[in-house]
């Protein structure tokens, strides 16, 4: 396909003669069949609701169709409108759009299709199982359709992919506002996802997925190799085995992790083509098949003290019973399936093949369930023997922990769960409550030069900052210099050129403002687009991952992530996005994300220097006020360096004197 004739697909949105059936494409990996949730009424209005898209002289032959689809997938998915053109982020000048933040948007949304970088992505799904761009074709096209024609004075609504249309609005206003799974509290149940998803009014748009800011496993390995190695400074060994799950979508990170943590990495992944993916983009080192042959190599691998990640390809179940039955040395255990999404393919019982329980969990999804808990309840077994050993096992904010206790698992001291998880005991008190997170940007020129300049350009900031550096975010500096100095050579592109790096007000204002100005400079060809993973200080509310290590009872609130894209909104995001579901689970957590274009202006300048000021102490005030003493220190920081900013600090009681006194009265 020409680049005109690219162009001229975008512009024409929903074609008015409808394309010829497309077969399933087999060289991808596919969402697998939704269970049949819907009445028939209901389905009779899944199908009403989605011939809303096409003229009434189509609606016969469409509704044949996607009656069929969704009685053989469980949703309707308009495979037929797939666009043919290669689905990748191209460099920005070749989208049709009349201002450069639609183009960069347009960018954004063809990289979370990207077959290399996508889970499922004819489902229109970007990772996790679930986690939606998109619920079906009609809507990318007309989606893309209405950012080519776009002014800089208008705004796209989002309704859970659905775009409701272009509104007006100004100059400063977000070019695209998102919502995803935005449900009234008392319907946000997991098969309320099912049927409301299956009837095509609402989707699951994970974090990054419906937000468009998805770049592939770098966006995570990042976090896991701060994770990962401070876990493993835990454990005091030269050289540690850590042992997890996941290879399909985030957690694809895992390996690479581990290799630039320095341990010996274990994960264990059920679909062979997702761990054949990951092998063949080099981000892990050995498949094995065989668990005789794998323990063989993980003791060889822990004798030579080798840096080398293992995948086996095979349930996780069976692989942790076999390391505790041989009673190998497992130093770091976690694991990152899908578990926020257990009953559809988020987790794969044992016993049963990957291709028997694709099938099952949708013919008979209660027996699907009942293995799927017995599954973790062996699966915590075997952990709980290996820890009773010493090893240090965290949950990876997966909804692993949740969900074992749920299926009865010997998980529970008390009312609390036996293994922290790693919010708790390294990223919130480590980095977040000092205001570190998951930045990151994208080079829209395509160019991997543009990205070499960008690191070279963060990685001299940073130096300049740890100069004069307090003692107590001098460690998390040097990790990060380090990354930074190493991030080429790791090899961590997959999609457009991006880089992930973690930062906190400072350093992310900083860095931004080096970039404009590289831009305006000619150093650096075209726009960037500036973001971050909604995991972060300010952006999510979840009180078993981002907001675990806040203990005064709000980490069940989601007031901070729900003023955190009001406010970015109002200081110039090109883009804002608000979900329900993320990581943990639908009904789990409330979290949002934004997207800057800068372009080296003194437009972008002033954006990026209010807006990330707020995105980022928005969550440090909100931790100071839980008393996290970390957040404290940083907040009282930046209100030096910001003399406009004060926030209500709190003042300490002492807990042995309440006590006392609530003792007395009782």
């Amino acid at each position: 396909m020409t680049l005109q004739e690219f162009q001229a697909d975008i512009r024409a949105g929903i074609p008015s003669v409808l394309p010829a059936p497309k077969p399933l494409d087999e060289s991808v990996s596919h969402a697998p069949r939704r269970k049949s949730i819907l009445s028939h009424d209901e389905k009779v209005l899944a199908v009403q609701n989605a011939l809303r898209y096409f003229p009434r002289e189509q609606h016969e032959e469409l509704a044949r169709e996607f009656a069929e689809e969704l009685a053989q997938y469980g949703r309707i998915y308009m495979y037929r409108l797939r666009p043919s053109y290669a689905m990748y982020a191209r460099p920005i000048e070749e989208y049709p759009a009349r201002c450069r933040q639609a183009a960069a948007i347009m960018l954004m949304i063809n990289n979370n299709l990207d077959n290399a970088v996508a889970q499922h992505p004819h489902e229109l799904i970007t990772y996790g199982g679930n986690g939606a761009v998109f619920q079906n074709w009609a809507q990318y096209r007309l989606t893309m359709k209405y950012l080519s024609e776009m002014s800089d004075e208008q705004t796209l609504v989002l309704y859970s992919g659905h775009p409701l249309g272009l509104f007006p609005s100004h100059k400063d206003a977000p070019r695209v506002v998102v919502t995803n799974g935005m449900m009234i509290p008392n319907y946000s149940k997991p098969d309320d996802w099912e049927r409301f998803n299956a009837l095509g009014v609402t989707q699951y748009g994970q974090m990054t997925a419906g937000s468009f800011m998805y770049i592939g496993p770098q966006g995570i390995v990042h976090g896991t190799t701060i994770t990962v190695l401070n876990a493993a400074r835990k454990s005091g060994k030269k050289r540690s085995l850590f042992v997890t799950a996941g290879l399909g979508g985030m957690s694809g990170a895992q390996p690479k992790a581990g290799n630039i943590a320095g341990v010996v990495s274990v994960t264990a992944e059920i679909n062979p083509s997702a761990a054949e993916k990951r092998h063949s983009q080099g981000w892990v080192d050995e498949l094995h098949y065989s668990l005789d042959e794998l323990m063989l190599r993980i003791r060889e691998a822990q004798h030579n003290e080798e840096v080398v990640s293992l995948a086996f390809v095979g349930n996780v179940v069976d692989l942790w019973e076999r390391l505790a039955e041989e009673e190998i040395e497992v130093d770091l255990g976690s694991d990152q399936t899908s578990l926020h999404n257990p009953w559809a393919g988020g987790y794969y019982p044992v016993g049963v093949s990957f291709e028997e329980a694709n099938s099952l969990m949708a013919s008979d999804p209660e027996r699907f369930r009942e293995l799927v808990q017995e599954s973790l309840r062996r699966q915590i077994r075997a952990i709980n023997r290996l820890a009773d050993r010493g090893m240090y096992f965290f949950d990876y904010g997966n909804a692993f922990l949740l969900e074992a206790s749920r299926a009865g698992a010997d998980v529970m001291e008390g009312d609390k769960f036996r293994y922290p998880s790693y919010v708790q005991d390294i990223m919130g008190p480590m980095f977040f409550d000092y205001g570190f997170g998951p930045f990151r940007w994208v080079c829209t020129s395509g160019k991997a030069e543009d990205l070499a300049k960008s690191d070279e350009i963060a990685l001299a900031v940073l130096r300049k900052l740890r100069e004069t550096a307090p003692q107590e975010i001098c460690g998390q500096l040097d990790d990060n210099i380090h990354w930074i100095e190493q991030a080429g050579a790791n090899n961590l592109v997959v999609g457009s050129k991006a880089r992930i790096l973690y930062a906190d007000s400072e350093g992310r204002i900083e860095i931004a403002r080096a970039l404009n100005d590289a831009i305006a400079r000619g150093e650096i060809s075209a726009p960037i687009v500036l973001g971050r993973d909604h995991h972060d200080v300010s952006g999510t509310d979840s009180p078993y991952r981002e907001t675990s290590n806040i203990y005064d009872g709000s980490q069940f609130t989601a007031d901070m992530a729900t003023h955190n894209v009001i406010g970015d909104a109002m200081r110039g995001a090109t883009w804002v996005s608000l979900h329900n579901g993320g990581g943990v689970g639908w009904g789990e957590v409330i979290n949002g994300g934004f997207g800057l274009v800068i372009d080296g202006t003194d437009d972008a300048r002033r954006r990026l220097e209010k807006m990330l000021l707020w995105d980022v102490n928005n969550g440090i005030a909100r931790r100071s006020w839980a008393r996290n003493e970390g957040a404290i220190f940083a907040i009282e920081r930046e209100m030096e360096r910001t003399p406009t900013l004060r926030v209500t600090l709190p003042n300490v009681a002492d807990r042995d004197m309440i006590e006392k006194i609530i003792n007395y009265s009782i």
